[in-house]
């Protein structure tokens, strides 16, 4: 079970609910994997709906490392996600908000 207060998000990838997590070496990787500017870039393009398929692989994938249930992007990629593309961009864009967020506001 996820832990909102320690910006955890939980996701049910092929059947099992997997716990997710940006670490500070989960968001440097993202940074480089992504290419973005900075993090703001990237939350920019989460809160405007400018968000592509993979940003939210990227997402995930980095969430799933920094939570200790590491994926290769080629499984992550043919993954069943339960909810479908909607939810992982929803669990994407929650684990993203959830990095930055103050005690007082989770």
């Amino acid at each position: 079970m996820a832990n909102p207060w320690t910006g955890e998000v939980a996701l049910v990838i092929n059947g099992e609910a997997r716990v997710m997590k940006l670490t500070l070496g989960a968001l440097a990787e993202l940074e480089q994997a992504l290419a973005v500017g900075s993090l703001v870039d990237l939350v920019q393009r989460f809160e405007t709906g400018g968000f592509s398929a993979t940003d939210v692989l990227a997402l995930i994938g980095a969430g799933l490392r920094g939570g200790g249930n590491p994926i290769s992007a080629g499984d992550l990629a043919s993954a069943e996600i339960d909810g479908g593309p909607m939810m992982a961009a929803r669990a994407a864009a929650q684990l993203l908000a959830r990095a930055f967020m103050t005690p007082d506001q989770a």
